[in-house]
């Protein structure tokens, strides 16, 4: 199979932006930005959350379209008008959150997908000599709920190789993989990079931008502010030239976590939602008073469900299942729950923890009501619940208009910082988060870490559900990892390693042979 992306003596670059302008209401998203990307480059897009990173890229992709400016694919003028043109042209995005149907298979998700799709025999022909050639091992008669989240990458990367890319977009591609599927994945990235395919490549893991990728254009405030070569940079280098400034990192302050147990969960067992919901299996455990207590894992083994069954969302079978320092709270509701001590953030920031046609101020009425004197006799105190929403935006940095905001109007990441921000200034007993950084850039993340170690040294307990090892590692002091509705027994991060971790989260998804606790050897 030749490569995909090879031009024999091509010297234009790939892709080229000249003086590219995009404007929203009360927002300049991006402005005068040139950069340009060469046949087989790896190129990184940096730059804080709200900085027009994903704007530019709908921009290129031909979801939105430039106010001013030009784009030129090898060397010439072109009117990028929709998806549709942008793939014709030889443009492929495989964005952050994926559009597959659960339901139906690998072939029919890859077929669904296709503009010009080729009859049957054919197609599953070319698509096995796809995953051949890339190292991208698939069962293409397997039904999509059935697969791990590397896996449904997988199908994702295929629908665009189908199509022959020339150049590849890559939207925060490793935020729900293991490290092991991290490696597959830059496996397949540098071996398209070297038969010619451009990647543009957005990640807020610095780390890994420095571990692939050879350039990088940085993007403050909407302007292109620098250019850098990842390999001979240090992450907190490209963070800092990102915020403009020095990169300040999480520190542990107070005492240290020994206080009383505040969350016990004791034997949870709840069924999944129909129909594709991971069941919880005898869950279990404790965190004390002023700990950081972690549960990693790949998405959908039932992380989504353990947070609405803490959340009071589900009801607990038996009330004595989740107890609230010693208080059965199994049987509340979430208003209850937080009447009694306990937050949470959950994972889906629009339409599950924010309304997007709500403002910001409004948002924190639905959550923080129950701890502040948001409302009287059922009606909003309107400035006390906008008072509370600018404390939240100056706390938390969010970069916005005002508490007047609609909710959608935001960066995902400063939805984010907003949503984590409302819940932790109610001063909780038990925090639960899950996935806190998500799409967050180095320095809101690492003002998020922040804010939660000092939420525990105030003699907090909180939980942190997160798919990335780094940010647990960095916060908790023990953690466990959830496979298929299960828990592993409980490990000292101390001791642990990134690659034992990532072998309990593979569990048995992604053709790995199944992994046990007893089974992870690390020091103690």
């Amino acid at each position: 199979m030749e490569g995909i992306g090879s031009a024999p003596g091509e010297t234009a670059p790939r892709l080229e932006l000249r003086h590219v302008g995009k404007s929203f209401p009360g927002v300049r998203a991006n402005d005068d930005v040139s950069f340009a990307v060469a046949p087989g480059e790896i190129h990184a897009l940096l730059g804080e959350n709200g900085a027009g990173k994903s704007t530019l890229m709908k921009i290129v992709y031909g979801v939105q379209r430039a106010d001013e400016g030009a784009i030129l694919w090898e060397g010439r003028s072109v009117d990028i008008t929709s998806p549709k043109a942008a793939r014709k042209l030889g443009i492929g995005m495989v964005f952050q959150h994926f559009s597959l149907f659960d339901a139906l298979t690998v072939y029919e998700n890859i077929a669904v997908g296709m503009d010009d799709p080729m009859p049957r025999r054919a197609l599953e022909a070319r698509i096995e000599e796809v995953l051949s050639t890339y190292g991208l091992p698939l069962d293409i008669t397997r039904e999509v709920h059935t697969l791990s989240v590397g896996e449904r990458q997988r199908i994702e990367i295929v629908r665009c190789l189908m199509q022959q890319p020339r150049l590849l977009i890559m939207d925060e591609p490793t935020s729900v993989l293991t490290p092991q599927e991290v490696e597959k994945l830059f496996t397949t990235l540098r071996q398209l990079s070297a038969e010619g395919v451009s990647i543009l490549y957005i990640s807020h893991k610095l780390h890994e931008i420095k571990a692939l990728c050879h350039s990088a254009t940085i993007l403050r405030g909407g302007r292109v502010v620098g250019t850098c070569d990842p390999r001979v940079e240090t992450a907190k280098s490209m963070a800092e030239m990102m915020i403009g400034g020095e990169l300040r990192t999480a520190e542990r302050r107070g005492k240290a976590a020994g206080g009383e147990e505040r969350l016990i969960v004791e034997g949870l067992s709840v069924p999944g939602t129909p129909p594709f919901g991971i069941e919880l299996k005898a869950v279990s455990f404790t965190v004390h008073a002023g700990e950081v207590f972690g549960i990693a894992g790949v998405a959908g083994n039932g992380q989504n469900e353990l947070t609405r069954a803490l959340a009071g969302e589900v009801v607990a079978p038996r009330a004595e299942m989740i107890r609230l320092a010693r208080r059965p709270i199994g049987h509340q509701g979430p208003g209850e729950r937080r009447r009694a001590g306990l937050c949470v953030v959950p994972e889906e920031r629009n339409g599950h923890a924010a309304v997007p046609e709500f403002t910001l101020a409004e948002n924190t009425m639905l959550t923080a009501r129950y701890r502040r004197p948001l409302t009287r006799g059922g009606f909003m105190r309107l400035a006390a619940t906008r008072a509370f929403a600018e404390d939240v935006i100056r706390r938390f940095d969010v970069r916005t208009t005002g508490p007047e905001a609609l909710a959608r109007s935001l960066s995902g990441g400063n939805l984010q910082k907003f949503i984590v921000g409302r819940e932790m200034l109610q001063t909780p007993d038990v925090l639960v988060v899950s996935q806190p950084t998500w799409g967050v850039d180095a320095g809101a993340a690492s003002a998020i870490h922040q804010a939660l170690l000092d939420l525990a040294a105030n003699g907090a307990a909180i939980v942190v559900i997160s798919q990335d090892l780094d940010e647990l590692l960095a916060l908790a002091s023990r953690l466990v990892v959830m496979n298929d509705g299960r828990l592993s027994q409980a490990l000292d991060v101390a001791g642990v390693s990134v690659k034992d971790i990532g072998l309990l989260m593979g569990g048995v998804h992604g053709g790995d042979a199944p992994v046990h606790p007893h089974e992870v050897t690390h020091a103690v």
